[in-house]
């Protein structure tokens, strides 16, 4: 039989209405109970494994031994990701079990990718499966800050998931019931040691303290771990969060050994700065007798958390109260290290 040429515009033009009238009478099943056909499945998965490494190709992971990493990740996956996945505490509930597709146990998934495949897949989540993207674009390091925490995943104890995520261990005979995540899960003092990620925010001031958590809320200050756990709180506990830490007493001993040069060197920036460079003094308005309430204490807070606070304000990322844009414009002349000096100095500064 020949085909001919006005067969072919027929055909052309008759199927996408083939396919919209088969669309129009609900033939086609969306029910999530009776599963996909196993050559749908297979498919499905076949294109999501080929699109995720296509994509993976133009990024570059950057090392991922740096334990401090792990804390805010762990801390995140409890509170976004465990109650799909399961965790070395608790296995994935049952009713996950009848979503199509089943989010996967994550132990024997996780060797079968990259580091730069988890991350394309953390990033930007995965379409069709109720797999989310990063709640922000913008802050690639958390990002990579769970993916260093993936691949700690598989074969990790209990004891060290709970020392991880900051959940309370269950309880002991005669103990209280277990407590949930909470702000001092990632923010007590036992967590936030020299060298942590997460801050201590016990001592700020109110007011800076509230202007934060607000801009967290109104995702003014980009962070996909902050952003997730702020949404877990209802506005009108904020004051009362700002209080209670403002309130607090921070450890003096925290600082870890340093450089003493590096140390003379961020103290050169945090006194005098390097006008020649626009840099203005550190102290010039942090910790100024009568400064701006607004303006965080940054003594005594860790290295790695001035460093990459330093980092997104010299990046242009870092958001926060209504006078983010001052230090935006103060870090925006910093070498990287002019960064590191400057984080040294303060995280050994005692108010």
């Amino acid at each position: 039989m020949i085909i001919r040429l006005k067969h072919l515009v027929v055909a052309v033009i008759a199927i996408p209405f083939l396919a919209l009238l088969i669309g129009w009478s609900g033939l086609i099943g969306v029910g999530a109970s009776s599963g996909h056909w196993a050559i749908t499945d297979w498919f499905l998965h076949w294109v999501m494994r080929n699109s995720t490494r296509t994509a993976a190709l133009s990024i570059e992971a950057p090392p991922l031994e740096d334990s401090t990493m792990l804390p805010p990740a762990a801390g995140h996956y409890e509170m976004a990701c465990a109650m799909c996945h399961g965790s070395p505490v608790t296995p994935r509930p049952e009713l996950v079990r009848h979503m199509l597709p089943v989010p996967p146990d994550l132990g024997p998934r996780i060797p079968t990718w990259t580091d730069e495949q988890l991350f394309q897949i953390v990033q930007h989540g995965v379409r069709f499966t109720g797999m989310p993207a990063w709640p922000t674009q913008k802050r690639p390091d958390e990002v990579w800050a769970m993916v260093a925490f993936l691949r700690q995943l598989p074969g990790m104890s209990a004891d060290r998931y709970y020392e991880l995520s900051g959940l309370y261990r269950p309880p002991m005979e005669g103990e209280v019931d277990d407590l949930p995540l909470s702000c001092e899960s990632c923010h007590s003092a036992r967590k936030v040691g020299p060298g942590s990620l997460v801050p201590s925010l016990a001592g700020q001031s109110e007011e800076y303290l509230l202007e934060s958590l607000k801009a967290y809320a109104n995702n003014e200050r980009p962070s996909g771990i902050m952003q997730m756990a702020i949404s877990l709180l209802p506005n009108d506990s904020f004051p009362e969060l700002a209080h209670y830490y403002a309130t607090q007493t921070r450890p003096q001993d925290s600082a870890a050994p340093v450089d003493a040069d590096l140390v003379e060197r961020g103290r050169i920036l945090a006194q005098r700065g390097r006008s020649e460079d626009k840099i203005p003094a550190c102290l010039s308005c942090h910790e100024k007798p009568g400064s701006n309430p607004v303006y965080p204490r940054i003594s005594g807070l860790s290295q790695p958390y001035l460093e990459r606070q330093l980092h997104l304000f010299n990046e242009g990322i870092r958001g926060g109260t209504e006078y983010s844009h001052v230090m935006r414009e103060a870090a925006n002349y910093l070498e990287d290290d002019d960064i590191v000096a400057a984080a040294a100095y303060f995280a050994q500064r005692q108010e």
